[in-house]
């Protein structure tokens, strides 16, 4: 999460949503940067306007805009599926030898084992009662959330690429991509949602 004083805004870090590289990129501009540990970096919508955002608010008297980005539900998944092959990842995280097909499946499971276990980005996105984000941005087209940022920060940006997960297969039996279909129906609205 990095929060911009002067500029008043709060850009939310949707995890698998190239939140390292925007970090690199930006740090130095923020008035506030956590980036750890991941539970503080990745604050949702719902603990910021419940937390954060009314205490900035209180100290300046003026609003934040809220910004984050979503990426495509099954390409999310795909990130996090190859993210967690990494021969470092504990063993109950880990996917190492297992195809993504496995992944989806259990991800779409109530309760999910540890190593699918991700959230969803719906959850992650949602306001609750409150007030949710003033602006969501399409991953896939990360060069208008740039624009965006460049314009309201009035520099340019160049975003290294960082964290990123390895190659991997991401191919579903179409029974499969039906269920996460059904299962991710939230995540697939609100993607659907967005221009771009």
């Amino acid at each position: 999460m990095l929060v911009f004083w002067e500029e008043r805004l709060a850009l939310l870090a949707t995890p698998k949503t190239g939140s390292a590289a925007i970090a690199a990129a930006l740090e130095s501009l923020a008035a506030v940067s956590v980036q750890r540990p991941p539970e503080l970096k990745h604050t949702s919508v719902r603990a910021y306007r419940q937390f954060i955002g009314p205490y900035l608010e209180a100290a300046t008297r003026e609003t934040f805009a809220v910004v984050a980005l979503m990426r495509e539900p099954r390409d999310w998944l795909g990130s996090w599926y190859r993210f967690r092959q990494r021969e470092e990842t504990p063993a109950d995280l880990s996917t190492l030898g297992m195809s993504f097909d496995d992944f989806v499946q259990a991800w779409c499971q109530t309760p999910r084992p540890a190593f699918a276990e991700v959230g969803s980005q719906a959850e992650f996105l949602a306001a609750g009662d409150g007030p949710g984000l003033d602006r969501l941005f399409r991953y896939e087209d990360i060069g208008s959330f740039v624009h965006f940022l460049e314009e309201r920060l009035g520099c340019e940006i160049i975003l290294p690429r960082l964290n990123v997960s390895p190659p991997g297969a991401t191919e579903l039996a179409p029974a499969t991509e039906r269920m996460l279909q059904e299962v991710a129906a939230a995540d697939y609205r609100l993607y659907g949602s967005l221009q771009g």
